[in-house]
Formats: C-alpha cells, structure tokens, sequence
C-alpha cells in the first residue's frame, strides 16, 4: 500500500541516500589519516531524484524500489585542501556533512510517519 505513494516512495528515497551518505562519511572519517586518501560523497538527494536516468537502487532482495530495479549514485571524490600526506579529508566537513545527512533522514521519517498517521486516520484506526 504505502509503496504506491509518491510522497512515501520519496520518504524512502531520501532516508535510503542519507543512510548512503553517512556510509560514506564514516569512510572517510576512518581513512583520516590514511595517506593518499580522498574524501568521497554522494550527488546531492536532490540531484539524484531528478535525473530520470539515475533511479534508486535496491540492495537487497527485499528492498522496495519504484517500478524497475534502480540505483544509489556512485560516491564522487570531493575537491578540497590535501594534508602533506595526500589525504583530502576534514574532519570539519564531515562532521558538517554527518549533521546534514542525519537531519535529512529524520525528515524522511518524520514524512513516513506524518502519511501514515493520515492513512491510519482515514481507516478510523488509531495511532
């Protein structure tokens, strides 16, 4: 039921690519001092869902995905300054960037659960 709507589709999109994101913050905060390291992170959510030739991707077979099988896009390099040792990351900007993926995918939920108070409403169940 809640796979056929637009808004809960996009609820799961969204907490899907910040679950994505902070994969790939935590990498690159383990590979701090890694020599030669560059830090890496994901396309903007908003970027990603609108390029129609980029759906999301499911990775695992119970996973729900829109109509066909999609994908998460591919983690990029990030421009910014390199320690004498190579390694781009800062810890700074991840820490920044850990704080806008977990804001994001609490508004997925808090969507998710907003649309599925209004369905149980409308069955008269309660909360």
């Amino acid at each position: 039921m809640f796979e056929k709507l637009e808004l809960t589709r996009m609820a799961q999109a969204l907490a899907a690519h910040s679950g994505a994101r902070m994969a790939v913050i935590a990498e690159n905060v383990a590979n701090a001092d890694t020599p030669d390291y560059k830090a890496r992170d994901l396309p903007a959510f908003a970027d990603v869902f609108r390029d129609p030739d980029l759906p999301m991707r499911a990775t695992r077979a119970g996973h729900l995905t829109a109509v066909g099988q999609g994908h998460l896009p591919d983690a990029e390099r990030v421009k910014g300054h390199e320690a004498p040792n190579g390694n781009s990351v800062s810890l700074e900007a991840e820490m920044v960037k850990s704080v806008e993926a977990r804001q994001s995918h609490d508004m997925a939920l808090a969507i998710y659960r907003a649309t599925s108070d209004v369905i149980r409403a409308s069955l008269g169940r309660p909360r």
